[in-house]
Formats: structure tokens, C-alpha cells, sequence
């Protein structure tokens, strides 16, 4: 289950990477015969050209979904290829059958929020924004955390003595609180979230890699390492730092379940990305506001609930592959 949830999670990803191909107002091709007869192919989804390259008035980027721009595209030479879903997730479709948010139709295959963007783009870009996030978010937080735990644990004394002390200072520091003041006091944006997420997100790691190099720094292998006159930092990094990481490793992914989860909180509360930005706890914040749109909470919930499955099924699959018990009674 652990590898099968491994690779169905690596396909979504890579699909969400992909998602200007996937779901993007602009055409991947486009194609167009000017009053001269000469046909010209475009790439708007790389390069917008001009509405009025299109026979429009306006000297602006061309709005592919304005039915005068279809009709354009209607005459015999000329067409268009979409992606499958025509929508970004900041477009807002104004020619919707229905007030908003709009219910699933044929247009908007998951519906529209409340300002009449639609759901499914919205869920597919912060699908992607959420997973790059916790991967950034674990992969500094784990190497930050690493790094002071190590130097507590090999040194010890004094070291571990301070830094167990400042380590209890700053985990007493009220997270939400200071989310709500830097919220309040600087603009909300992605790199100061990434900052927030990592500054506090440190000290689970810490605590590990921590007990793990208290406990190999009086065994034998390492005790016979000083004495043959091995520096400190060979030691750390050589010697004890391989036997340290299994822990480590299988924790990443419920880091990675922590993070996504805090940033969908603070999303929902208001205090995490900023406004317009694709996000799952926005979703939900909108389905809150609007319980009889049940097209936005259900699709956002059933996203979340996919992603966090797949990584505790990674996490748990991992966390028994590394078991030196377990592998030792299969080979018993």
C-alpha cells in the first residue's frame, strides 16, 4: 500500500506541476488567418499576443473566453486548442448560466466559488502550492533542526544545557499569535509564510536527531574513532550522522501532513497566503460562508483527505522498511 500511495502521490504531483497545461484560460496552440490571408500559429500560453492581433479594438491581452474573440476564431482557417479545463484559477467566468457560486455544469466541471472562479483550477493549483510548501517547509526545517540536534547530542554539557533552554523559550513562543501579528504588520505573502512555517516547525527534528547522537556517542564505534585521533566533525557527519537518519527519514512524511495541515488553518483563518492565491483552506473558508454550495467543501475535503492518506500510508510503509526489529523477525 506504502509504494502503490508513493506513486499514485508522485502522478498527482507531476500532474500539478504541469497544471498551466492542464487548466489554463489562454489556448496551448492557436492559429489565425489576418485580412491578408496569412495564417500565423501562436502560443498563447507562453506569450499572450494582443486583442487586437485578433481583429479586437483594444491593445490588451487577449480574453480567450469573450464571445467576440470565439467568434473570431469561428471563421473557416482559423482555431484554437484548450487545455481539457479552460479555466486558471484566477479566472473569473462572467458568462456563467448561473448566479455565483455556481453549481457543476459542463463549463465548470466542479462548479464556482463565490466570486466565480472555478473550483476545479483552484483545487489543482493549491494542490501544487500546498505539496511544494510542506516540501519546502520539511526540507529546511529538517536540515535546521538536524544541525542544532546534532551539536546538542555529540557535545553535550553545556551546549545541550543552552540549547535545551532556548529550545523551551521558543516552543513557548504563542505561534498564532505572532501569525497574527506579522499578518497584521507586513503584507501576507508566500516567502514570508515559508519563513514563519520554518522558524517554528525546527524543533520536532531537533529533539530526534538530538537523542539519536546522545545515544551513539559513547558506543564503541565512536569512542574508537577519538581515539585514533578522528576530528569532531568527521565524527558527526561520518560516523554517527548515517546511523542517526532513520528516524529522521520517517518522520518526513508526517511533516510533511503537519505542514499542509497548518498552512490550510491559516488559510482558512485568513492569516496564510495572500488574497487571490490558489488555496485549500480558502476553499474551505468559502464553504463555510456558503453550506449550500456543497460542491466547494466536498471537493476541497476529498482533495485533503486523498493527500494526507497517501502520506500517512507513505510515512507508515517507510517507518516499517527502516525497522531494524521488523527486519530482523522476517528473517527469522
Amino acid at each position: 500500500m506504502g509504494y502503490i500511495s508513493l506513486w499514485v502521490l508522485l502522478l498527482l504531483f507531476g500532474l500539478s506541476l504541469c497544471a498551466e497545461l492542464l487548466s489554463n484560460d489562454k489556448p496551448l496552440l492557436a492559429h489565425y488567418q489576418g485580412q491578408n490571408g496569412q495564417g500565423k500559429t501562436y502560443l498563447p500560453i507562453f506569450a499572450n499576443p494582443p486583442e487586437t492581433t485578433f481583429g479586437g479594438d483594444f491593445y490588451t491581452p487577449t480574453d480567450y473566453l469573450d464571445p467576440f474573440i470565439q467568434q473570431q476564431f469561428a471563421h473557416k482557417g482559423n482555431w484554437l486548442i484548450f487545455p481539457p479545463n479552460r479555466y486558471h484559477y484566477s479566472t473569473i467566468n462572467y458568462f456563467a448560466q448561473a448566479p455565483n457560486p455556481a453549481p457543476p455544469s459542463a463549463d465548470n466541471w466542479l462548479g464556482t466559488d463565490e466570486q466565480g472562479r472555478d473550483v476545479l483550477a483552484r483545487l489543482l493549483y493549491g494542490f501544487r502550492l500546498s505539496v511544494l510548501m510542506a516540501l519546502a517547509v520539511t526540507a529546511i526545517t529538517t536540515l535546521l533542526g538536524a544541525a542544532l540536534g546534532a551539536l546538542q547530542g555529540y557535545f553535550g554539557g553545556k551546549v545541550d544545557l543552552l540549547g535545551q533552554r532556548a529550545e523551551e523559550v521558543w516552543r513557548s513562543m504563542p505561534e498564532l499569535y505572532l501569525f497574527i501579528i506579522f499578518a497584521s504588520v507586513f503584507s501576507r505573502s508566500v516567502g514570508l509564510l515559508l519563513l514563519l512555517l520554518s522558524v517554528f516547525g525546527w524543533m520536532g527534528v531537533s529533539a530526534y536527531m538530538r537523542a539519536e547522537y546522545l545515544r551513539n556517542r559513547n558506543l564503541d564505534y565512536v569512542r574508537a574513532a577519538r581515539a585514533l585521533g578522528v576530528g569532531h566533525r568527521r565524527i558527526i557527519f561520518t560516523h554517527i550522522l548515517p546511523n542517526a537518519l532513520v528516524p529522521i527519514i520517517t518522520l518526513l512524511p508526517f511533516k510533511m501532513i503537519a505542514v499542509i495541515m497548518s498552512l490550510t488553518a491559516l488559510d482558512f483563518l485568513g492569516l496564510g497566503l495572500p488574497p487571490g492565491a490558489p488555496s485549500l483552506g480558502e476553499l474551505l473558508g468559502q464553504a463555510k460562508a456558503n453550506l449550500d454550495a456543497w460542491w466547494i467543501g466536498l471537493s476541497t475535503v476529498l482533495v485533503l483527505m486523498a493527500t494526507l492518506l497517501l502520506l500517512t500510508l507513505v510515512g507508515d510503509a517507510l517507518r516499517n522498511a527502516l525497522d531494524p526489529r521488523r527486519a530482523v523477525s522476517n528473517k527469522q
